[in-house]
């Protein structure tokens, strides 16, 4: 079976599956959706989504969030690792904020990936999910599933993101990417028998 035959028989199973799937991330626009991606490097969305209610109910803004401390921002956010980091990100990505971009998230690559502990796959989160622009934002889940299903070979996040985005229609990446976490997590797990996966038994 070639790669688009196998993007076309997937993205169908997803959306029998999945026909609506929910960000994973809880958030209430642009600014807490960034925060909440930033907390979920190296964590799982479960415990930030445990945490940030905590952090927004002091601070859901960013001329709010200036106005606490590092320290403080760190005790709260501290069950998501890579706290004193983070912490930091938060607070100074808040500040720039207010001094160049009026308060509000940006909507652009260039400017979401200046900020301070935002890469390149917290601002596709950002792009697609706040903003509707099409983006293809690459976890573990999605890149171990690429691979297993045989869309890409790539060794980087990277070259399975550009692989990705050849198979599957521009317009249906913000929806597929979605759809590729939730199935990942309900049926096709790093380890254990992936091969009892719908997916996964069809195409392996």
């Amino acid at each position: 079976m070639k790669k688009q035959e196998k993007a076309q028989l997937i993205q169908k199973i997803l959306d029998e599956l999945f026909p609506r799937p929910p960000i994973p991330l809880h958030h209430k626009d642009a600014y807490t959706l960034l925060i909440a991606v930033v907390l979920s490097a190296r964590n799982t969305d479960a415990k930030v989504n445990q945490v940030s209610p905590h952090l927004f109910a002091l601070a859901s803004t960013p001329q709010e969030m200036v106005k606490l401390t590092i320290p403080e921002i760190q005790k709260i956010i501290k069950p998501c690792g890579l706290s004193p980091t983070k912490a930091k990100n938060i607070w100074h990505l808040s500040k720039i904020l207010i001094e160049e971009y009026g308060g509000k998230v940006p909507n652009t690559f260039e400017a979401l990936e200046s900020l301070p502990g935002v890469g390149h796959k917290t601002a596709s989160v950002v792009m697609c999910q706040a903003f509707h622009i099409p983006a293809f934002p690459i976890d573990t889940h999605i890149y171990r599933c690429a691979r297993r299903w045989g869309l890409s070979s790539g060794k980087t996040v990277e070259k399975v993101e550009a692989d990705l985005k050849k198979l599957f229609p521009k317009k249906d990446w913000i929806k597929i990417h979605l759809q590729i976490i939730h199935f990942a997590r309900q049926h096709c797990p790093a380890r254990g028998k992936h091969l009892n996966c719908p997916i996964c038994h069809l195409l392996i």
